[in-house]
């Protein structure tokens, strides 16, 4: 394992065990193995442990259980500032991203064998949204959006609430009437 921090975000089963930490979640190991039954026990262990090395998962506090310790955590930084990404690849790019649409992959082929889906109750979608924006408008947007989902992060457990993941991919596409930047029309 490569010690960026990219490599210990973007790999499949920590950003699997990440996702339980979304909404502000302490939990610890033993909750963590609870909602991951096929994750094996030292694969677990060890995957937290990159992230605690990693500073992606704090431990919040320990508390002696039956003579072993056992660890509350929480979730630290895990947004990849443009420092961290400097310099990386285009193929390294290229392997996160899969990474990252891997996890939603199975994050929703684990919510479609739950039986009883529907995805108008569940709130599930997917879609594309074609946009002309200038820089500027780009900027406002990203912002707005950032505010609505801060201030939705920040709900805690409650009646009638479930937890939902929200994914975001967002980049420039091709317009086909006209030259990729860089280039004469």
């Amino acid at each position: 394992m490569s010690g960026t921090k990219a490599d210990i975000l973007l790999h499949p089963v920590r950003l699997r065990i990440l996702q339980a930490f979304i909404g502000g979640e302490l939990l610890t190991a033993r909750q963590v193995a609870a909602l991951f039954p096929d994750i094996p026990p030292a694969t677990l262990y060890r995957h937290l442990g990159a992230l605690v090395r990693g500073g992606v998962l704090h431990v919040d506090r320990e508390r002696r259980v039956r003579g072993t310790v056992d660890r509350v955590y929480r979730l630290g930084s895990a947004i990849l500032s443009q420092a961290e990404l400097a310099g990386t690849s285009s193929e390294d790019h290229l392997r996160h991203f899969v990474t990252f649409v891997s996890g939603l992959v199975g994050e929703y082929t684990r919510y479609l064998r739950r039986g009883s889906i529907d995805l108008e109750r569940d709130g599930v979608g997917y879609r594309m949204v074609g946009m002309y924006l200038t820089d500027a408008e780009l900027t406002e947007l990203i912002a707005r959006v950032r505010s609505v989902l801060s201030e939705a992060s920040e709900n805690r457990p409650g009646e009638g609430r479930r937890r939902r993941l929200l994914a975001t991919i967002l980049m420039p596409i091709q317009d086909p009437e006209q030259p990729p930047p860089g280039e004469m029309p």
